[in-house]
């Protein structure tokens, strides 16, 4: 497998993303990226983000309805998203190895991977909704 050069804005990129629990959109990254590289462009961040995404330092994550988010934690693990504002949290339970060998055995593709995202309600948009219920 070809792994390009790790480049300073990739680098940065990278331990910028690795930081956070928030699972940033590109240009939510790009404004806590330019702290420290001031002159990097947004593209340069879409750019290092696709790449980090290619070789597995990195992962996307596909939100319906929201635009495309990433994670610096690429081991197996669950997401919460909110119906509303869209934030996206890790959901802190294990994994289930059982879901991958059920679908090994009841479909004929190379099963990889899986993920689970579950969706409700963040506090704060519950707080915001019973207040405006309030009025």
């Amino acid at each position: 497998m070809f792994t390009r050069r790790m480049t300073k804005q990739r680098q940065v990129v990278l331990e910028e993303l690795k930081k956070l629990t928030s699972h940033p959109t590109a240009e939510e990254l790009h404004q806590i990226v330019r702290h420290r590289l001031p002159g990097i462009s947004i593209a340069t961040v879409y750019r290092n983000l696709e790449i980090l995404c290619e070789e597995g330092n990195a992962q996307k994550i596909d939100v319906a309805g929201t635009r495309r988010r990433f994670d610096g934690d690429t081991s197996t693990h669950y997401h919460v998203r909110c119906a509303r504002c869209g934030r996206v949290e890790d959901l802190p339970i294990d994994p289930f190895p059982q879901i991958e060998e059920t679908a090994r055995k009841n479909c004929k593709h190379r099963v990889l991977t899986h993920r689970v995202e579950v969706v409700g309600i963040c506090p704060d948009c519950e707080h915001l909704e019973r207040d405006a219920l309030t009025f």
